[in-house]
């Protein structure tokens, strides 16, 4: 990696064109570990970089989601500095909603539906969906065509995607998006491959380790065969 620079506005930049703020690109790094299953590396490299992948008080939330502490997680939500109301709101939503249906799950009816009144309603967003909330406690049947996607039936697994739907709302500066170096790496390959005045060649023979420009040879530049028409037939 190159050595890191600064910048004029005074953090560190890595890179030739001095553009890539080293903060972020350690963060994206780390994240991707992550993301790959190499748990232990992204640790060391937060640890030896000294430069979190998240910061203490977004580890303490995605703990509490995690765990379901649900009134502790929109707490702390509302203290992670967001300026964005409507994001505060649609996020409580989700994490309330997520509540309400480990409630239902318990047969805890009283509580999905104090839940609901009390918490879910005041929020005054997405009206259709309380409605549709409303009728999985009337009718428990249409609880199940009333979950999303992300409310698995394992709790585990329903709050780890509850996690992934949190950090699609969150700015990215909060909650990095999953696969940001992927969509970076790809976004760059697609603009190499745009730029190739002499393209011909398949995606997947596309390198990463040297910028992609196919050859003029590569363009058919005779011909292999010629063929005469005569009336109905090809000689």
């Amino acid at each position: 990696m190159a050595r890191p620079l600064q910048s004029d506005g005074g953090e560190e930049v890595v890179g030739s064109k001095g553009v890539i703020k080293k903060v972020e690109f350690v963060r994206i790094i780390a994240k991707a570990l992550y993301s790959l299953g190499y748990r232990r590396s992204g640790a060391h490299l937060e640890e030896e970089s000294g430069i979190p992948l998240h910061s203490s008080i977004i580890n303490v939330f995605m703990r509490q989601v995690l765990e379901g502490d649900w009134d502790e997680s929109v707490a702390t939500l509302h203290n992670i500095g967001l300026t964005d109301e409507m994001i505060i709101k649609s996020a409580s939503f989700l994490i309330l909603e997520q509540k309400f249906f480990e409630f239902l799950n318990e047969e805890k009816v009283m509580d999905a539906l104090k839940t609901l009144r009390t918490e879910i309603s005041p929020l005054c967003i997405n009206h259709g969906r309380v409605r549709e909330l409303s009728l999985s406690i009337v009718s428990p049947s249409h609880c199940f065509t009333v979950r999303s996607p992300k409310q698995d039936t394992s709790r585990a697994r329903s709050r780890t995607k509850l996690l992934e739907e949190l950090q699609k709302l969150l700015p990215p500066t909060v909650m990095i998006p999953e696969r940001r170096l992927e969509h970076l790496v790809e976004q760059a390959l697609g603009l190499q491959r745009d730029a190739c005045m002499f393209h011909n060649s398949l995606d997947e023979e596309i390198s990463l380790f040297a910028d992609h420009q196919c050859a003029r040879d590569q363009i058919p530049s005779y011909a292999l065969q010629v063929r005469f028409y005569f009336g109905n037939q090809i000689l």
